[in-house]
This record gives structure tokens, sequence and C-alpha cells, in this order.
């Protein structure tokens, strides 16, 4: 889908209470001119969470949590940023652009659902009709009640029984092949994808159909699991079999148990386990990790205990460290051999799994325990391999307190970082909650003073007028600065929450995010004079800077050597100093 105008999310969230969208979810209180509560993203006594009604984000102090209205909802409300939009514009009375091209797109994707909608439908019919589907399911124990939850069927043995009762035309045809439910052999006959197997359909997270998987019923009958492939509607590293049916068992889900098989899940159920979920047929993705998070802090992952599912397991640990925000927790359950989670739950019950849950390995101890496998710690050598391995890995986790406790452990293991530690306290980076520890600010270089300024008020770019002499000053976060500029100048009225928004997913989000939370000093109203002060000792430095530039070229050719425009230049700018 194309994406949407920056001016309207700008308008979208100028119109959005934040406080009363957040506090329609959250208790919130007044604290000055903000207001807060517990973090309902991580467990806490005291309240971190803050909401700013200037400037129309939320964040936690905590767990660093933040963003405006839309991350809210989508986090809060488990929503795609789609549904977030649409959401909040329906409450503000607006209508989502979109053009022609988007409506008809629109237009065919329903037809996509329904033709799916209705292939599931038909699975399900079928499987009432067949004596050795509805066996199987008996023998493995799936009840009437969960059979429905999953919308489980039956796909029959032959090759045209889902294209006879759906493919009655040309177009119909052409739906059911574009959601993948078709197969072509090489002398062009098409035919049912989906034959002789138990049926499990997909859900988004709006609970729609968007793909199959499909199980034999005997072993020795094909591969094992068949999945739809790819589609317009479907992207198997996106989606996890079994979240919707977690979603609607809670309001707050406790955790989530990562399962590789869609029987997994269903058995999981079956027996009380309901927070199971299971990716299609694919290694943990990224995207796999962050809704992962985006639905619980708390994720469990369970493989089989082989060389195979530890290297699954290491792939899931790749995917899942840049997303280990703090208050977030991963952890492995490595099942004995010849076990599954299907297998285990039918012996031991929802209890005895639960007890092997609370036995699993912590993300730091399965981290540090496979880079050090085939390394020998009492040795400088080895302890000097261990780091070597560890340090670009830890380098994705996110700034916080997980990671100083990683780097931590990594320096008892091996000693590297002693000599960090031992740097004087003055060095330790300040908090970034505005003096409310009670410790000292850090003194602010003139651009940080000038972009944390206009965080907390764009509006202020309104103050200057291009060209901006201090463009060129060859100093760390000029380009940055003079891109806020450009953006406040751009799309006026723009709060502090959108400009965050827009550098969301830019290396310089994290840090525009700390300074945006910081409670800046002074009045408001001085905040214009300060910023204008800022940037007419940036100008100064700007021509200091052309100053030293042009008596190096004297240096080189002499005073003579100078252009008469490089004269009258350095004329003006030392009267101007």
């Amino acid at each position: 889908m194309a994406r949407i105008p920056d001016a309207f999310i700008d308008d979208l969230l100028a119109r959005t209470d934040i406080v009363e969208v957040v506090g329609s979810r959250v208790p919130l209180k007044r604290q000055g001119r903000e207001y807060s509560a517990r973090c309902p993203f991580h467990d806490e006594r005291s309240p971190s969470f803050t909401v700013s009604p200037t400037k129309q984000f939320y964040h936690c102090f905590g767990c660093g949590a933040h963003g405006t209205a839309i991350s809210f909802l989508m986090n809060y409300d488990r929503l795609e940023f789609l549904d977030a939009v649409e959401e909040l514009a329906k409450r503000c009375g607006l209508e989502v652009p979109r053009d022609t091209q988007q409506r008809n797109q629109s237009g065919e994707s329903r037809e996509l659902y329904s033709a799916l909608e209705a292939a599931a439908r038909f699975f399900q019919q079928q499987l009432t009709g067949s004596q050795k589907a509805r066996a199987y399911l008996e023998r493995r124990g799936v009840d009437a009640e969960n059979q429905a939850r999953f919308g489980i069927g039956y796909a029959p043995d032959g090759f045209n029984g889902l294209k006879d009762a759906l493919g009655t035309d040309e177009r119909r045809l052409s739906l059911l092949d574009k959601t993948g439910m078709l197969s072509k052999s090489d002398s062009g006959r098409v035919y049912d994808k989906f034959r002789d197997r138990v049926m499990f359909p997909i859900h988004d997270r709006r609970g729609r159909v968007i793909a199959f998987g499909g199980r034999v019923l005997e072993k020795d009958d094909g591969p094992k699991y068949l999945n739809s492939p790819e589609t317009v509607l479907f992207h198997k590293g996106r989606e996890l079999y079994g979240l919707w049916q977690v979603r609607q068992a809670h309001s707050k889900i406790p955790r989530l148990v990562v399962v590789e098989g869609y029987m997994d899940v269903v058995a999981l159920f079956q027996f009380g386990v309901n927070t199971a979920v299971a990716t299609l047929g694919t290694a943990t993705t990224p995207d796999h990790a962050e809704l992962l998070f985006r639905n619980a802090a708390d994720v469990y992952f369970c493989f089989d205990g082989d060389r195979a599912g530890r290297g699954a397991a290491w792939k899931a640990l790749e995917s899942v460290l840049p997303r280990m925000r703090d208050g977030r927790q991963a952890f492995f359950l490595f099942l004995p051999e010849g076990e599954d989670p299907d297998t285990i739950v039918r012996k031991e019950g929802a209890g005895g799994f639960d007890a092997r849950l609370a036995q699993a390995t912590p993300l730091s101890e399965f981290f540090y325990n496979e880079l050090s496998k085939d390394v020998n710690l009492a040795g400088m050598e080895g302890k000097a391999r261990l780091a070597e391995r560890a340090k670009p890995l830890l380098a994705n986790i996110p700034d916080g307190a997980f990671r100083d406790l990683m780097q931590q452990r990594l320096t008892e293991l091996t000693g590297v970082g002693q000599r960090a530690e031992a740097a004087p306290a003055a060095a330790a980076t300040p908090s970034m909650r505005g003096g409310r520890s009670g410790a000292p600010a850090p003194k602010r270089s003139l651009v940080r003073t000038a972009i944390a300024l206009l965080l907390q008020q764009p509006a202020l770019a309104d103050a200057i007028e291009p060209p901006y002499q201090f463009g060129v000053l060859r100093q760390p976060g000029i380009a940055l600065l003079m891109e806020l500029i450009e953006l406040a100048r751009a799309r006026p009225g723009i709060t502090t929450g959108a400009v965050l928004e827009h550098f969301a997913e830019r290396e310089e989000g994290a840090a525009l995010q700390k300074l945006a939370t910081q409670a800046f000093p002074g009045e408001v109203a001085a905040w214009r004079s300060e910023f204008l002060d800022a940037l007419a000792q940036l100008d100064r430095q700007t021509r200091q800077q052309r100053i030293e530039e042009l008596q190096v070229r004297i240096n080189e050719v002499g005073m003579s050597g100078l252009s008469d425009p490089e004269k009258a230049e350095l004329r003006e700018l030392h009267a101007a100093r």
C-alpha cells in the first residue's frame, strides 16, 4: 500500500489528544505539566511512564517505550500502523487519503480475503464428512471446541475439490490462484494445491484468513507440512500461527511460547497452555521478534535439544538481541530427544509444561554458553576469542541496563573492559530524566542546545530565515540541526511527537528521543532568545572556521596569492568578529 502523506500524519497527530487516547486505556495522574502512570508495557511498582500533552508523546523511563498516539495504539492495542492511523482518523472525523491505485488494490484485497474465507469454510465442511480426518484429530486429542477455535478443516483427496467448488468462473479461479490455493503442472493443468490434508487456517492480526498450512494424515504421504506460498497477503517471515487465538484468550498476554508446528500450538491450547504460537516453516526473523515483543514482554522459545534445535535457537537469539529493550525477557527451553511440546503436554499436563518453562535458560546464559563452547577461558587467548565473538553481538543490544549487564558479564568472563570500569565516576552518563535524580545536568554543546530547544518547541524554526551560515560548520550534529529546522519550517505546526515519528526508523531517533524527554530549564518564553543566541554563536564559530581556512591559504601562497574576492571576504570576516 502506498505511503500515507506526511502532511496527513502531522494533521492527524495535531488533532489527536494523546492524553485522551492513553488515558482511556491507562489511569493517568496529573504531575505538573505532564501526566504519569505505571507503565503498561512492563511491570513496575512506581510510575515511570509519562505523557506530555504539549509535546504529544509518551515515554517510559523504566523500559524506554516511547512514541506518539499512533505508536501507543500499535503497542497497546497491538494494531498495525495503518490500522492505528485509521483508528485515530475515525476519532477525529478524518478520512485516510487513498489514491485511485490504492482504492483498486483495496478492492481486490477484499476479494482475496473473501476467497480465502470461502476456502476455510469449504475445508471445515469437508472435515465433517471425512471419517479418517476426524479420526486423526480424535487420535490427537483435539476436541470440537479447539477445532472450532482454530478453524481446522480437511482438504479432500483429489485434484479438483476446492477448484470445482469455488473456481466457478475465470475471476474466481484467478483469485484462488493469487491466494496460493492452486498449482499448475508442466503441461499447464491447474489443480488444488492441498489434497488429503488436515488444514490449519493462518490468521492475520485482525483475524482474517491469509493462508493455510496442511498436515498429512499418514507419515509417508509426502511432506509432513505444506504451507501456502507467499502472496500479497501472506509473508511467512512476518506472521505467527496462533497469535490471533492467543489475543482472543487474553486482554493482556502474560507471555508467548514459540513452538515449531501447528499441532504443537493446538495441543498446548487443548491442555490449557493458551499462549503458544508457531513460526511458519521458517527460522525466527527480526519481524517475528518485533511482533512477539509487541504482544508480550516475556518470550519463550521452545526447541528440540539436538544440534538443529540449538541452531534454530541461536538464529532466534540473533533476531531478538536488537529488540531487547529493558523490561523484555527471552528464554530458551530445550526438550528431551524424541519429545515435542505436543507429546510433553500430553504426558505432563499444563503444570508439567509450566514447570519446564520455569527452568528455561535465560537469553544471557544461553548467549555466553554457546559462544564459549569451544573456548578455553583459562587462557588469555580464549578470553580474547570470546570477547571478539561477543562484542559485535552486544553492540546490537539497545542502550540500557540489559546491555550494560551483558557487557559486565563479558568483563567478568574475560577481563575485557575493566579499564573502562575504572574510569572516574564523573565520566558516567548523567540521568536523562531532566535532573529528577538530583545529578547535575551535563553542559550542552551549542548544537545540542539548539536541537533540544527545537524538539521542545519545533515552531522556533520560524524565527530564522535561510540561508543558514552555520550550515557549513564542521561540527557533529550540524547536518541533523539543519534537517530539523527544514522539517519544522516545511511542516508548520508539527509537534514534538510528530518530529520523533519522522525519525523513528533512523539511527538518530534514539538520541532525539532522549533529548525530547529532558525537562528543559528556563521559561518557555525565554527559549526563543536562547535558541537564537545558540545559532548566533554557531555563526561566529563558522566565521572563525573560515578565517582559519583563509589563514592556511595565506601560509601556503602568501597574502598576495589570495584572490581579490578572498581578500575582501577576509576583511569582512574580521570586521564581523
